[in-house]
């Protein structure tokens, strides 16, 4: 059978299956897409597809039981409450159109916000995009000049599968503005991560020698991320 990409396979026990390529991609790979509610199987390459599809049903078990125990999607919605930078916030209606602003409270930081429905949703997602601007771009100006490197582009965006990406040809980098969530020396370590990347292009020893000599030991915050990541992708779904 002749396999497509961005083809999607029912799977045994439920659920779908979707195909991807990936030219980067240096193996066969399948992974949970929470907020889709479905497995993405990674091949390098359209002819690889097939071997990708036979590996996914060898994993149907495994699938089902990640999907059956992916996060509950959490509502920007007033009343919520969410993450900043590993602290809790609540979210607050107010009267109007307004943008989203945080404000301190004695009870905590609180993001109010003008707008229903959607609007409300769309105002608060933008405050934190501004949010993971704001922090990424410092701390990526910060690495770049232990590193001696010139300035680079920023891009934030939603991505689904990645939690940053760096093209050192373009020097542009584009990071998920979800980490902002996260606690602040694992947002740290992505810009590290991001920002070695323009010293070596892969994994190599070489290249984590570089994040550590940045952030220290990356390991804590690269497990936070495999850990609590779906709940990050989970927010505003």
């Amino acid at each position: 059978m002749q396999y497509r990409n961005g083809q999607r396979l029912p799977l045994e026990g439920g659920g779908a299956l979707r195909l991807s390529v990936n030219p980067r991609a240096r193996r066969l790979s399948i992974r949970i897409d929470a907020r889709a509610g479905e497995a993405v199987a990674v091949a390098p390459s359209e002819r690889r597809l097939g071997e990708v599809v036979a590996f996914a049903r060898t994993k149907a078990a495994w699938i089902a039981e990640r999907l059956a125990t992916r996060e509950e999607t959490q509502a920007l919605e007033p009343g919520a409450v969410v993450a900043w930078l590993g602290r809790s916030v609540r979210l607050e209606a107010v009267g109007g159109a307004g943008a989203a602003r945080l404000h301190e409270t004695p009870d905590g930081p609180v993001i109010r916000s003008g707008g229903e429905g959607e609007a409300f949703a769309r105002r608060v997602e933008n405050w934190f995009k501004r949010a993971a601007r704001d922090f990424l771009t410092a701390r990526t100006e910060v690495h770049l000049r232990t590193l001696g490197q010139k300035p680079v582009r920023i891009s934030i965006v939603d991505t689904r599968s990645r939690w940053g990406s760096c093209s050192p040809h373009n020097r542009s980098i584009r990071y998920s503005w979800r980490v902002v969530m996260a606690p602040p020396e694992v947002a740290d370590y992505l810009a590290a991560h991001e920002v070695a990347h323009l010293v070596h292009a892969d994994h190599s020893p070489a290249y984590w020698s570089v994040v550590q000599r940045l952030v220290g030991d990356h390991r804590p915050h690269r497990r936070w991320l495999r850990d609590h990541g779906a709940a990050l992708h989970a927010v505003g779904r």
